[in-house]
């Protein structure tokens, strides 16, 4: 599903975000990408949204050096991914449902398939109940789902969230990273950069950890400190 190859990554004022990254997500795994504050975390997944391109090396998704994507392509390229923020990002003046759907209505879909996606992420993540709230009338947890929701509703292959639970408490947050993985055993590859040890101890997934803008380790059903 990915695949990067020596990626670096050095701003315009000479910091080095990345530094020679490589790293390879086969389709359907389950991966978290931990790291102090400004370890390249979300650097790193800019590069797969193409926000960013790397100044050196090459970052290839589904098959497609993402360098090579023109930019009139490049909306077409993000459909295949969700994306879920730390700060949920909902439209505060549209309810659960309109939430969700406005989601799908850009890309054009008709009425009635649009209803049913809607339906079946609302579902799948148990807010039903809610569809006809605001934004502020949820709970934190609440409107974390409500953006995992609009992530999948196009049934992407690829979720990738970034610090999805830095405002939750970790009861909630446990529960977010579960339906997060109830959406990677439906097949959806998912990368997640936290640094919510609780939660990423508990799971056991695959672990990589960067610093300083280089990936230090790589550990199969780890830990948030992995000790070699």
């Amino acid at each position: 599903m990915i695949e990067i190859q020596e990626a670096s990554v050095t701003y315009p004022n000479g910091v080095h975000a990345l530094r020679e990254i490589n790293l390879r997500v086969e389709k359907g795994e389950f991966v978290f990408l931990v790291g102090a504050t400004g370890a390249g975390k979300s650097t790193l997944l800019k590069l797969i949204t193409r926000e960013l391109l790397p100044t050196r090396g090459k970052v290839i998704v589904a098959g497609r050096n993402v360098a090579e994507i023109p930019p009139q392509e490049v909306p077409y390229y993000r459909r295949m991914m969700g994306v879920v923020f730390q700060d949920f990002g909902l439209l505060p003046n549209k309810t659960v449902w309109e939430n969700v759907a406005f989601a799908l209505r850009v890309l054009g879909l008709p009425r009635k398939e649009i209803r049913k996606r809607t339906a079946n992420a609302v579902d799948l993540v148990g807010l039903l109940r809610r569809c006809d709230s605001f934004p502020a009338q949820l709970s934190g947890g609440e409107a974390q789902r409500v953006a995992i929701a609009r992530a999948i509703a196009n049934d992407p292959p690829l979720l990738l969230a970034d610090e999805p639970t830095g405002n939750l408490d970790p009861d909630t947050s446990w529960d977010i990273m579960q339906l997060l993985s109830h959406i990677n055993i439906r097949g959806t590859t998912v990368l997640v950069a936290s640094h919510d040890k609780y939660v990423i101890d508990r799971m056991r997934k695959r672990v990589v950890m960067l610093e300083r803008g280089a990936i230090v380790s790589d550990v199969p059903c780890g830990v948030y400190a992995h000790e070699p």
